[in-house]
């Protein structure tokens, strides 16, 4: 029998720094209606003649920075391809693929290319270790739709989240092994934002407050983005011997006032005038290295930082193709 395929999805990027370029990718992005959930002509108004033609100038700004870092490639394909080639080299169980939600290589170019070799089962991994509609809700969206139009579909399997799996948080255990956390006043765990709405659309009854999520996974919330981001910070944290009160949970890259709190720029500007100096900041939300994570933590935030009057922002670099991480992954597809 064939041997199953893997297809690890992450998001995407722009095929350049250029203007139509990061255009193109900005607009495939946002006129996902599970990214900016709004009807359709609204959508349509809003990023094609408002926000596209204007950020992708100052995007593509950051993005060529991004790109001079990185030796003039995407940092997020680059690290995503070679997690493949090393995923392929250590274990012989699946096939793996590679695909980006967004822009190249396209998630039907994967599955072309999956098809010839006529798999006895499909598994779909999206590098999102934390569920949210947005991100792998869309993954699956988009590849169940491509699927359907075959005449053949294989067996399938799709991993909606494992932001709480022993090898997962062990990774970034490892991670941490170049930093000496007793040199630190204060850990960040900075997570990508989400909009409180889209938090809300989890519960029957459309409301995150007052389902403890801060504290605990339980029935209601265990797909929650904001209760499984703050799980998986306790969790690393408790691997850390890190006391509660040595780390902070915040969220970043907000783009409105109503996106999930506390906002990560605002708590690093505050914590010098607390007398917290040195701070680590790590991102478990992004599997990879990018844009957030580069410039907006490694730089932006640094010098937010530095200018409120802290000594020391460091962050840990996001798992990538780490030998610990190819085993998460090994795990989490022979155990989800």
């Amino acid at each position: 029998m064939n041997k199953p395929a893997l297809l690890l999805i992450n998001l995407g990027t722009p095929d350049s720094p250029s203007y139509l370029d990061v255009f193109k990718y900005l607009r495939e992005f946002l006129m996902d209606g599970r990214v900016i959930d709004v009807p359709y002509s609204l959508r349509f108004l809003l990023v094609t003649l408002i926000i596209c033609p204007f950020r992708s100038f100052s995007s593509g700004k950051i993005y060529k920075k991004l790109w001079d870092l990185s030796g003039g490639v995407s940092p997020l394909v680059k690290n995503t391809q070679e997690l493949t080639n090393k995923l392929n080299l250590k274990q012989d169980k699946y096939d793996v693929y590679y695909a980006m939600r967004y822009q190249k290589p396209s998630i039907q170019e994967a599955l072309t290319q999956i098809k010839q070799s006529n798999p006895s089962e499909l598994v779909i991994l999206p590098l999102f270790p934390h569920y949210a509609s947005a991100t792998s809700g869309s993954v699956f969206e988009d590849v169940t739709r491509r699927l359907s139009k075959d005449w053949v579909i294989p067996s399938f399997k799709f991993i909606s989240q494992y932001y709480e799996h022993p090898s997962f948080i062990n990774a970034w255990v490892e991670a941490a092994k170049d930093f000496n956390l007793l040199e630190y006043d204060k850990v960040i765990f900075s997570y990508h934002g989400l909009p409180n709405s889209q938090v809300n659309k989890v519960y029957l009854d459309h409301q995150c407050d007052g389902k403890n999520c801060e504290h605990e996974i339980n029935d209601e919330n265990h797909y929650c983005y904001k209760a499984t981001v703050y799980e998986t910070s306790k969790l690393i944290a408790e691997k850390l011997s890190l006391p509660r009160d040595k780390y902070e949970v915040t969220f970043q890259s907000r783009l409105t006032k109503n996106w999930l709190k506390p906002f990560s720029d605002e708590v690093l500007e505050d914590l010098p005038s607390k007398g917290i100096k040195k701070v680590l900041v790590f991102s478990p939300a992004f599997t990879s290295d990018c844009l957030e994570t580069v410039i907006e933590i490694g730089y932006e935030y640094h010098e937010l930082f530095i200018e409120a009057g802290g000594q020391t922002l460091d962050y840990v670099p996001s798992l990538n193709f780490s030998d610990a991480w190819v085993q998460a992954i090994i795990d989490i597809t022979n155990t989800k």
